[in-house]
């Protein structure tokens, strides 16, 4: 009995070892294509927040773990990068300090931009570091995204009005815009 529940643990550690693995993996030729080409979209799947209020109040709410990452995946929260506009559409967790009573989006990153500027740099061991600075918006200075050769990505934001928050997710290439004729 007991090398049948032995063989059963090993089992279903490979299959959760495996399945680690095989999550959104992207070949390096083709992540480095996306990140030359500046049109990409980052697409979030955890948030981080930095404030400790929201950690605190995340970690008394009943039957959860204290950790302060944000599970996000399910979701469609992504910033899409082309060469003529920026587009974000993430939510924000952590302290605003000019919020908007009226109108609860504007305090969730949620914009579109056409005056931005892409600088892009090379990390250690093969990361891509896209530079985004919005000229445009009054509550965004700057957004980087770090890129890693799998299409792991992980971005900051840096707002001018709100404390800073980080983002998990990957790239993937942006879908074809279809025009209305």
């Amino acid at each position: 009995m007991k090398k049948y529940i032995s063989i059963i643990f090993i089992f279903g550690f490979l299959m959760i070892f495996q399945n680690g693995f095989s999550q959104t993996k992207t070949d390096s030729q083709t992540v480095a294509e996306l990140v030359n080409s500046e049109d990409f979209s980052f697409h979030a799947e955890r948030a981080t927040p930095t404030n400790y209020d929201v950690i605190n109040v995340m970690n008394s709410l009943p039957n959860t773990t204290s950790t302060r990452i944000l599970d996000l995946s399910g979701s469609n929260y992504s910033i899409d990068l082309r060469k003529d506009k920026l587009e974000v559409t993430l939510p924000y967790f952590g302290r605003v300090f000019n919020p908007t009573y009226g109108n609860t989006n504007q305090n969730s990153y949620r914009f579109t931009s056409k005056d931005f500027v892409v600088s892009k740099s090379q990390g250690r061991k093969g990361k891509s570091i896209v530079k985004i600075k919005v000229n445009d918006q009054s509550s965004v200075d700057e957004i980087i995204i770090e890129v890693f050769k799998n299409g792991k990505a992980f971005t900051s934001i840096r707002s001018n009005d709100r404390q800073p928050i980080s983002y998990d997710g990957y790239i993937s290439k942006n879908e074809e815009v279809k025009e209305k004729l």
